[in-house]
């Protein structure tokens, strides 16, 4: 069972914050300001150096009086100012074209787009380092001071700004295309899942029947013992619950000798005032109301971090968009539907947290609603399902999904989740499809489904993937 060690101390708080400042426009232009403030102190003594005469400007360096060197620097600022202004324009209409096409929760996955942060940043950068050097030419006691080591540096930023610009816009080009959008969905629940599952069940180690059969009576114990007696603790705000520091809430357990049963999981949405959790003995639960607060994050929309279904709905999302009638774009849904079985592939081979958190002495001190395997496909297959009715292409691409996952899993239980979801896809054909033959495929894609499941519920090696056309 998990405890409060490696798999549940690494993913908290700290990756919450990563998390937080990845997704801003501000972060990475404030750290390219900075760096080009201190290009400019460097770059600023040199040329101070060569003013008292102590160093001598190589010939590559550009020389000329002050008048010159202000008129190159105003007209550097004055472009690269401006082509912030169109960087800026470009990246609002881009978030708007996403909003509009593929939903208001995909504007955390633009707005977090390295690309676009780093163009920010260069340009802005770019602006203030022509302006600081605009500002350095001066009348001294030698005479007129022009930093031409500095000039020639805002003459490269100039250039290599011109670089930026045409990768942002290929870049933006071809980042709002839906195939690459859907793929960059499906990378962040490849890594949700890394980071929430790490555990493959082909490297685990032998399963302890007697041993877990003993640690699941604990817990049940223990439940049957906070259900009749536990004292709820509410929560403070309203919002999608985004991260919970389990290791602090073990902790905080440890101190009051009690145990906490967390009834929310992170993605789930909590009023403010209604239980968030359950806490025994009753008299722990003072202790526990107070520091509860600071243990957990509630915000007004899910992230990334700890929630490895939040990017299964995006992409389920993105589906059932497209398989509006207002869009009523069936290849969108299809691709999502591809992309959706391949991260079910990833989590068919892993070891699913129990949910149960114990103290470094091995007592149970925290135990919350853990994510199964059934909640996961469900929340994967049930809306895709119920948007498709009468439409054979993505009847079938569902099943031809259920047959590829399949094969991945490790366990009768998880094969029984998958073909009660082709049960009901094959329900749904039966009742909207009216063509004979596309209900015949669909029929001779589940009988094949069928046939893998008893295959490998035999031990026998699963046969290829139905290959017919799709």
């Amino acid at each position: 069972m998990p405890t409060t060690s490696s798999t549940s101390d690494r993913r908290h708080l700290p990756s919450w914050r990563v998390e937080e400042l990845r997704t801003t426009l501000w972060l990475v232009p404030v750290f390219c300001i900075a760096a080009a403030v201190l290009l400019f102190v460097g770059t600023y003594q040199l040329d101070q150096a060569v003013y008292r005469g102590s160093i001598q400007l190589p010939w590559f360096i550009r020389t000329g009086s002050a008048d010159a060197g202000r008129a190159v620097l105003i007209g550097i600022a004055a472009a690269v100012i401006t082509v912030v202004g169109l960087v800026f324009s470009i990246t609002i209409v881009a978030l708007t074209l996403a909003s509009q096409q593929f939903g208001p929760r995909m504007l955390r996955s633009f707005i977090r787009d390295v690309g676009t942060q780093m163009t920010l940043g260069v340009f802005v950068g770019s602006f203030m380092y022509a302006v600081l050097t605009l500002g350095s030419i001066t009348t001294q006691p030698r005479g007129e001071f022009v930093p031409h080591i500095s000039i020639t540096i805002a003459e490269l930023l100039m250039v290599v700004d011109v670089g930026v610009l045409i990768y942002f816009i290929h870049h933006v080009a071809r980042t709002i295309q839906l195939p690459e959008v859907i793929a960059r969905v499906a990378r962040d629940l490849g890594r949700a899942i890394d980071e929430s599952y790490p555990v493959r069940l082909a490297d685990a180690p032998p399963a302890d029947a007697e041993g877990d059969g003993r640690d699941r009576k604990e817990v049940e114990v223990l439940l049957g013992k906070i259900s009749r007696t536990g004292v709820p603790v509410p929560s403070r705000r309203s919002g999608y619950l985004q991260v919970v520091g389990y290791g602090q809430l073990v902790r905080i357990a440890e101190a009051a000798d009690g145990v906490i049963y967390l009834s929310r999981r992170v993605g789930h949405f909590v009023l403010a005032g209604r239980p968030l959790a359950l806490v025994w003995p009753p008299d722990a639960a003072p202790k526990v109301a107070r520091a509860l607060d600071k243990a957990h994050i509630t915000g007004p929309y899910r992230t990334l971090a700890q929630d490895p279904v939040f990017p299964i709905d995006q992409l389920v999302e993105i589906g059932i968009r497209a398989l509006s009638p207002a869009v009523n774009d069936t290849f969108t849904a299809l691709t999502c539907i591809d992309w959706v079985s391949e991260g079910l592939c990833n989590i068919s081979g892993r070891a699913l947290a129990e949910g149960v958190y114990r103290d470094r002495r091995g007592r149970v001190r925290l135990v919350e609603v853990a994510h199964s395997y059934e909640r996961i496909v469900n929340r994967a297959y049930d809306k895709v399902r119920q948007s498709s009715k009468g439409m054979p292409a993505v009847l079938i691409r569902l099943v031809d999904s259920i047959n590829h996952v399949i094969e991945y899993t490790t366990s009768d239980a998880q094969r029984h989740v998958l073909l009660r979801q082709a049960e009901m896809i094959l329900r749904e054909a039966r009742a909207s499809v009216v063509e004979e033959k596309d209900l015949s495929d669909i029929i001779s894609r589940y009988e094949y489904l069928c046939a893998t499941s008893g295959r490998l519920e035999r031990g026998e090696t699963a046969p290829l993937v139905w290959s017919g056309d799709r």
